[in-house]
């Protein structure tokens, strides 16, 4: 079988959109599967609907990367974006032909290449992920390092080139998953043109002719396809090898904070594309935070307590998935600042999102280390709904039970691994969470449910508080664990309805 190449797919005749020659616009920290599902596929659906005429340079920011299958395949690569739309079962396949080459430029060629790219008249973009890890300050770094291990640094570099090349400044997306990640990486920026006493006119270029912009992406990448007979069912269907198949799902967004001049500089609105540029990240953090994040920590637990194994097989259970959508539309979404209709969109196809029928995402992987998730989750979603009604949400306050009783399900063990419990149905499972947390669940194995509450509210150094100031929480936290232990999780989800 022919690898893929555009030579392989004109002689299939293939006629998807491709975008064989343009010019290259984006230099790319990071070559992985999230960045080619999301970042890449946002630029080539650009050429083909906005007519943006660009291409991506990908860049390895580690020594080991994927430079050599990208360059073999031409850039080219196969993404699947699967799952569910209003409802709708969607299996979409597209080539992506946004990416021109990847560079490693731990090689002496290829970091010429690079830094060759940095004073090209066509480059306008840099986008990067370089994980949580990837923008750091390396004091170790030095400015005639070829290349220097942190990301920051190169991109010192690269911008130090640009800089004295009398080129005009960049647009830098940053899509790390920490807060601030564009704000971060200029500060670190900054602490290279100190520490290699780099002139105060480059400072200038960089703080006034480069736009730093910190971005939110929310796209879930699942990447490889795992099964070796589905992938080998999809080269068959494809009659090609793709050594980098990437497969991520439908729903994407991108908000970008910037100033408002980028949103029609990008070409993203004139595709019809889910990147808004936005002058503060921060409410739309708070919203997947308190959406997304918050109804997988408010309704995993005591799903998993009453037999659910998998997210896709609670949205086919009518009180799991009505006890998560009553939590989102009527607690937390009353809370956020953002407009209302933009937030029941955005909650709704939360459902959509967690019934995929391409992804088995297992409860007890989104169970690991719930005390901080909680904390961060769903916590303040409770509390800001108390403070605006005066009244406690029905179905936080039963959340925070049923993470409660996960923890403390007829508690078997302590082990190196983790705390042993046992579901009702008898088969035990390990909760995963900080040691100091998992002692204080084995210490309380024992409690009777108010003495076991009341300890949990109290522990500060769980929640930075103690939560028994607020009005009515411990009683009804100790009812719902009552419920939750005497007719069991799902029963009580349902008298939350």
């Amino acid at each position: 079988m022919e690898t893929l190449s555009y030579k392989t797919l004109e002689a299939q005749g293939y006629s998807g959109y491709l975008l064989r020659d343009a010019p290259e616009k984006v230099l790319q920290f990071g070559e992985g599967n999230f960045l080619r599902a999301f970042v890449d596929y946002w630029f080539d659906v650009s050429n083909e609907k906005a007519g943006w005429n660009g291409k991506c340079v990908l860049v390895q920011p580690i020594p080991q990367g994927l430079a050599s299958p990208i360059n073999r395949q031409e850039g080219l690569y196969t993404l699947y974006l699967r799952g569910r739309q209003n409802g709708n079962k969607v299996d979409r396949k597209r080539v992506i032909s946004s990416v021109s080459r990847c560079l490693n430029p731990y090689e002496a060629e290829d970091y010429a290449a690079m830094m060759a790219l940095a004073v090209s008249d066509d480059l306008e973009y840099v986008v990067s992920n370089t994980t949580e890890a990837g923008i750091v300050y390396d004091p170790a770094c030095k400015p005639d390092d070829a290349p220097p291990a942190s990301f920051p640094a190169k991109l010192t570099q690269v911008l130090y080139a640009r800089w004295k090349a009398g080129r005009p400044g960049l647009v830098i997306l940053s899509c790390e998953l920490i807060d601030n990640n564009g704000r971060e990486l200029l500060r670190c920026v900054n602490r290279y043109i100190d520490q290699w006493a780099l002139e105060p006119e480059f400072r200038t270029w960089v703080m006034g002719e480069c736009t730093f912009c910190s971005t939110l992406v929310d796209r879930i990448v699942p990447g490889r396809v795992k099964d070796p007979i589905e992938a080998a069912a999809m080269e068959a269907a494809n009659g090609y090898r793709d050594d980098l198949i990437d497969v991520g799902e439908i729903f994407g967004v991108w908000n970008i904070e910037g100033p408002a001049w980028l949103e029609e500089k990008l070409p993203f609105k004139r595709a019809g594309l889910n990147c808004p540029v936005v002058p503060d990240v921060t409410p739309y953090k708070k919203r997947k935070v308190r959406i997304l994040n918050g109804a997988h920590t408010g309704f995993v637990l005591g799903a998993y307590l009453a037999g659910f194994d998998i997210v896709r097989d609670c949205m086919g259970d009518d009180t799991v998935r009505g006890f998560m959508n009553r939590m989102l539309h009527e607690e937390v979404i009353p809370t956020l600042p953002l407009d209302r209709q933009d937030l029941e969109a955005f909650a709704s196809a939360v459902q959509d999102r967690f019934n995929n029928p391409f992804v088995d995402h297992e409860l007890m992987s989104i169970s690991l280390n719930s005390t901080s998730k909680w904390r961060a989750r769903n916590l303040p979603s409770l509390q800001e709904y108390v403070e605006q009604t005066g009244a406690l949400p029905a179905c936080l306050a039963m959340s925070f039970a049923a993470y409660v009783a996960f923890y403390s399900n007829d508690v078997q063990r302590l082990t190196d691994a983790g705390l042993v419990c046992r579901r009702p149905k008898g088969d035990e499972y390990t909760c995963s969470d900080d040691r100091w947390v998992l002692e204080f669940y084995w210490a309380h194995r024992g409690d009777r449910p108010e003495d076991l509450i009341h300890a949990v509210m109290t522990n500060e150094r769980m929640w930075v508080q103690n939560l028994t100031a607020v009005p009515g929480f411990e009683a009804a936290a100790v009812a719902d664990l009552k419920l939750i232990r005497e007719q069991g999780a799902l029963a009580a989800y349902a008298a939350c309805l």
